[in-house]
């Protein structure tokens, strides 16, 4: 037997009747911040190189997609191999160049474009783009919005708010390095905790407010 297949049976007796009470109680909304924890957890392994404690981290994020997968099941939404067999055929599709009659490809930059081509063709699932901008998980880190938000502006030409013109993100760029971003971003985090500022809230705020002037600016166009 599979040791994949053993991690199902036992998650499967964990929720089942004289099973453990707590996994019994759990639900897609409470496993959430377990989900977090975890993912947390597997890429600090990642930032040290820890293989050994990555093959443990890696078993406990995949301890939370087979639990995910349970209670779906259980619901008769979906179980563990439709998930499997919904994103293979999406890296089936997504992989012309690999797995179908498309044309070769040879460098990153021709895939991640390629890729996005095909996507847009999909069948979107998940919340309805209403705007110029893509809808973005409500829980993704600050940084990580603000780059979306940046790249959505590129990508799709976007008119720039005035506060964030491109000649001066490339000018900053330029003096940047990853030493150079690190200690500029913690003196910032460092100058707002001691200002009672919420650094992660602001960011977030503002990347917002960039995504309502730019609406605002094509509206008014």
């Amino acid at each position: 037997m599979s040791g994949l297949h053993e991690l199902r049976l036992t998650i499967a007796r964990l929720r089942a009747p004289g099973g453990c009470p707590w996994d019994q109680e759990q639900s897609h909304q409470s496993l959430v911040r377990c989900l977090i924890d975890e993912v947390s957890e597997l890429i600090e392994t990642i930032d040290r190189e820890d293989m050994a404690h990555m093959r443990e981290e890696l078993g406990d994020v995949l301890i939370q997609v087979y639990f995910h997968a349970q209670i779906a099941e259980e619901r008769g939404d979906f179980d563990l191999d439709d998930v499997a067999h919904e994103v293979n055929e999406k890296l089936l599709r997504r992989h012309p160049h690999v797995f179908g009659e498309g044309d070769r490809l040879s460098t990153s930059d021709q895939v991640l474009t390629k890729w996005e081509e095909i996507k847009a063709q999909e069948k979107k699932n998940g919340p309805v783009a209403t705007g110029s901008f893509k809808p973005q998980p409500p829980r993704l880190p600050a940084t990580m919005l603000a780059e979306a938000v940046w790249k959505q502006i590129l990508k799709k030409q976007l008119p720039r708010p005035p506060s964030v013109q491109s000649e001066a993100v490339e000018a900053l760029s330029e003096e940047l390095d990853d030493a150079v971003l690190g200690r500029e971003l913690f003196v910032l985090c460092a100058a707002a905790r001691s200002k009672g500022l919420d650094s992660e809230g602001a960011l977030r705020r503002y990347a917002d407010k960039v995504m309502h002037d730019v609406e605002q600016s094509l509206d008014e166009s």
